[in-house]
Parts: structure tokens; C-alpha cells; sequence
């Protein structure tokens, strides 16, 4: 008599307590929606804005709805904890007036988790701690990913091509304002102010004057005191998918994507990404073919200057002149139905269930600890 294979336990993370929880929750929704219930069993995972582990419900609805963003709130669910014991990897549900017990062992958590407290290393650090095992990037390339200040040092002194830019940390804006605004200008106007450490363009905002900036500055602090300024680049928005290689093979990347806005909006932001339906992605852009394999040779170079694994968004400007220049690194990408990167690795051959398939057992396989 046969025995049946028992499924693999993956606990799927999601909400957080950075900007970005209900774009964490709705990539969760999506996600957990794709997921072979045949070969996975499924622990869903809130975490509240507070910071709260939770045992959220299977078939909770987590989707954007009459513009209204979803949220883990935790109330009547059970709280969960991580034992720090990499001989046991099994979730503790801790009820009050109850003694915590096992939810079992977890094979693998998926964490989908966006901005800081998930997406920068904090997370990443903790599960290998617990000795767990988990899709994505390690700890210091989620925390690199996450620092666009960062991310564009380690890129220029691995030759690769990123714009002009000005970091503005929380110490010299509060004793040397003057002299940073000064070095802004110097970029010349407009400028693209965003919080250093923030995704979902969160805080962003696009200054054209001189007497804008200090304020500009003061909304991007209200996510992160750590704020970059961008010089504005003309050039077209490209991004590109890039997944850890097979069998220890070399990243691959898939066919890329331009981002087209048919609104009114002046630049990619938070609104324009997920609430505008006039917004289009064109998989593959109208470009020769020797730009599209150099963007996508540059997404390879980019993943691997920054020792990912897993899977990365690289998103580019294409200039008139033919240049690529980097943008940015998003170690876990949004996965919602707007979101680029399914759709890219879909229009290169891989569907949303076996992207999840892959991303999972590509996580399986890579070791605990240093690697």
C-alpha cells in the first residue's frame, strides 16, 4: 500500500509594520490564491501594524476594494511566536490562558513582507537565527536592497551605470540643512526627493522649485529620516524580473517591461501604481533586440552585485541617447494582479502557480546558515 507524501508547510508572512502593510497584504492574497494546495499546506501569517504575530484566517479577503486598502488587525486570532532554536523550526500559537504548543513544523516561510521590519534584512535575520529556511534574499542583500543610498555605492563600485544623487541623513538635516539643500541644487531641478529605505513609491515627491525642497524633504522624513535626492533622468521606465539560477546556474532574467501612464499623473507614484486603471504595462517594450538583451545582462549584473537570492525587480530609465542607468533593486517585489513582475515572468513562459512553485522550492534547496 502506498504511502502518501506529506505536503510541504509553508508559513506565508505578510502585513508588516512599515507604509507599505496593506500592498503586503494584497500581494499575500494573490499569492496564497496561486499556491498548489495539492503539494503546499498553507500558514498564513499577519502581522499587525504594531508589531503583532498573528494566525490570520485562510480565506480572509486581501485585495484592494472601492479603493479601500486591507490591514491585518489581529483581533480574535490567535498570537504566534518564532523559538529561536534552529532544531526546532515549528511556530508557537500562544493563546491567553493557555499553555503555547507547536503549529508544527514549517519546511519554509514566504515572506512577503514590503519596506523596513521585512523587506530589509530585519526579518531575514531573525529566521536565520530560528534556522529556518525562506524565499528571498539574505540579510545583507534585503538590507542593501532596501538602502537606496546603499544599493547605488555598491553598484558604482561594481562599474555598473546609476544616476546623480545627494543622501540626506537625519543628522545633517538637522544641523546642516543649508549646506545639503546647497548640494541639491547642484543636481539641478527637478529632483526626485524620496525616503531612503521605502518601496511602493511611498513619500516620493518631484520638485521643479528651488523653495520645495525643504518641504519635499520633510514628507519623505515622515517615512524614513534617511532621505535620497535624485537628479530627474529623461528617459523611458524599464523594469526587469530576475530569478536565482537553477542547479547553481547564473541569475536569469526575464523579458522586460515599460511602464506606461495614461493618466495625468507626472511621475510612478503610490496612486498611479495601484489605483490607476489607465496605467499599462508593455511586456516586451518596443526596443531592438541588442537593448533588450543589454537591459537584461544589466538586471543579471545588478542581482548579482548585491549578492541576491531568490528572486529581484531591477527597474532602469532608457535614455534617448541609448543608455541604461540603474534605478533601483526591489528584493521582494509586489506580487499583486497590477504588479510587474508576474506578468513580465508569464510573458517569458513561467505562470503565476509556477513562479510560487519555483520561488518555493528554489528556497527549499539553498542551505541554513552562511552561505
Amino acid at each position: 500500500m502506498s504511502q502518501v507524501s506529506p505536503k510541504i508547510r509553508v508559513a506565508v508572512v505578510f502585513g508588516g509594520r512599515s507604509s507599505e502593510h496593506a500592498i503586503s497584504c494584497v500581494t499575500a492574497g494573490a499569492v496564497m490564491a496561486a499556491i498548489d494546495r495539492d503539494r503546499y499546506e498553507v500558514v498564513p501569517v499577519g502581522i499587525a501594524r504594531d508589531g503583532r504575530w498573528v494566525l490570520a484566517p485562510d480565506d480572509q479577503r486581501l485585495e484592494i476594494e472601492d479603493g479601500r486598502l486591507p490591514e491585518v488587525t489581529g483581533e480574535g486570532a490567535a498570537a504566534l511566536a518564532l523559538p529561536f532554536d534552529p532544531d526546532d523550526r515549528g511556530l508557537m500559537v500562544i493563546e491567553p490562558g493557555r499553555v503555547p504548543s507547536t503549529l508544527g513544523e514549517v519546511d519554509v516561510v514566504l515572506p512577503l513582507l514590503h519596506g523596513p521590519y521585512g523587506e530589509d534584512g530585519t526579518l531575514q535575520g531573525m529566521l536565520d537565527l530560528a534556522g529556518v529556511r525562506y524565499v528571498g534574499a539574505g540579510v545583507l542583500a534585503s538590507a542593501v536592497g532596501m538602502d537606496k543610498g546603499f544599493m547605488k555605492l555598491v553598484w558604482q563600485a561594481r562599474g555598473l551605470p546609476v544616476g546623480p544623487y545627494v543622501l540626506v541623513g537625519d543628522r545633517e538635516w538637522r544641523r546642516e540643512r543649508k549646506r545639503k539643500i546647497d548640494e541639491i541644487k547642484e543636481l539641478g531641478l527637478p529632483v526626485f526627493v524620496k525616503p531612503a529605505r521605502a518601496g511602493s513609491s511611498m513619500g516620493i515627491t518631484r520638485v521643479a522649485a528651488e523653495a520645495d525642497l525643504e518641504a519635499a524633504v520633510e514628507a519623505a522624513r515622515e517615512h524614513d529620516p534617511k532621505v535620497i535626492v535624485e537628479a530627474a533622468i529623461e528617459g523611458r521606465e524599464i523594469e526587469c524580473g530576475v530569478l536565482q539560477g537553477l542547479d547553481d546556474g547564473p541569475p536569469e532574467a526575464s523579458l522586460p517591461a515599460e511602464v506606461v501612464m495614461g493618466g495625468e499623473a507626472d511621475f510612478y507614484d503610490f496612486e498611479t501604481k495601484y489605483l490607476d486603471s489607465s496605467l499599462r504595462l508593455d511586456i516586451p517594450p518596443d526596443l531592438d533586440p541588442a537593448a533588450l538583451g543589454e537591459v537584461r545582462r544589466l538586471a543579471a549584473q545588478a542581482f548579482d552585485a548585491l549578492d541576491c537570492e531568490g528572486l529581484a525587480r531591477v527597474d532602469f530609465f532608457y535614455t534617448s541617447d541609448g543608455r541604461w542607468i540603474l534605478n533601483e533593486i526591489n528584493t521582494m517585489p509586489g506580487f499583486t494582479p497590477a504588479s510587474a513582475f508576474p506578468q513580465m515572468w508569464a510573458a517569458t513562459g513561467l505562470d503565476y502557480p509556477a513562479l510560487v512553485d519555483r520561488l518555493i522550492q528554489t528556497a527549499l534547496r539553498r542551505s541554513t546558515g552562511l552561505r
